[in-house]
């Protein structure tokens, strides 16, 4: 699986660990910095929307928050660019006015990534194996399947006449599965453990826009609800990258 660590950070810390000392203590609202708005309906449920800043927006990794949560929660920059944000801390002198946007996973030490993580915590999961194409043929070597994800192009060192990109993984044999970009594309797919910010679907079968990844682009989708805990998402265009795992968002 590739899971997103934002989402289970926001879901387990920040609004457990963090919220509920906090209320305990008296505290009101918990205010985070993320780019995202709230808003009430004409029923007084509480909306989860985008940030203005779309090319900031992190409405993505707070989609497993509830209405109690939310009822106790503020995004005060939601409203404002990120340009914005830096124009006023530079005016109140903070030091990290100019500090550089943060890229990788924020619990990794300043100088390290994933792969060091990974070999310190889970060296289990960093078994060198074959690459394979849809057919079975080997075309090279991994150095784990723990450091490819679905849809990846970077990193494969295999030498081929047109792009490869990575397919899947078959487990059982170890072995990392790649193909072409005509291969690479999937119409539908079922997500599970599915949470409705308003506490219960809109229908059940609606049309919506589904992000995959946190930077991937909207696409128009009709949504069927299979029962309480899973949906079939159904894409007007192939995605190339729909990876067990990732989080699928309806917006």
């Amino acid at each position: 699986l590739t899971p997103n660590p934002c989402i289970s950070c926001n879901r387990t810390v920040r609004w457990g660990f963090l919220l509920d000392p906090a209320l305990s203590s008296g505290a009101d609202f918990l205010a985070t910095g993320h780019y995202a708005r709230l808003d009430r309906d004409s029923g007084s449920c509480l909306q989860l929307l985008r940030g203005v800043d779309r090319a900031k927006d992190q409405s993505y990794v707070l989609h497993v928050l509830n209405q109690t949560q939310l009822n106790h929660t503020l995004f005060p920059v939601g409203e404002y660019t990120k340009q914005q944000v830096r124009q006023m801390a530079s005016s109140y002198h903070l030091p990290v006015a100019e500090k550089p946007d943060s890229q990788d996973l924020c619990f990794i030490a300043t100088g390290d990534d994933y792969r060091n993580f990974l070999a310190k915590r889970a060296p289990g999961a960093l078994t060198p194996g074959h690459i394979v194409d849809l057919q079975g043929n080997i075309l090279g070597e991994h150095p784990g399947l723990a450091f490819f994800t679905i849809g990846q192009r970077k990193g494969l060192r295999i030498s081929s006449p047109s792009p490869l990109y990575v397919l899947g993984k078959d487990e059982a044999h170890n072995a990392l599965i790649v193909g072409s970009h005509d291969q690479s594309g999937r119409h539908q797919f079922i997500a599970r453990q599915v949470n409705w910010v308003a506490g219960e679907p809109p229908g059940d079968t609606f049309s919506a826009l589904v992000k995959i990844r946190y930077k991937a682009d909207d696409v128009p989708a009709k949504v069927v609800v299979i029962d309480g805990d899973a949906i079939r998402v159904e894409l007007t265009v192939p995605a190339l990258d729909i990876t067990p795992g990732q989080a699928a968002v309806l917006y």
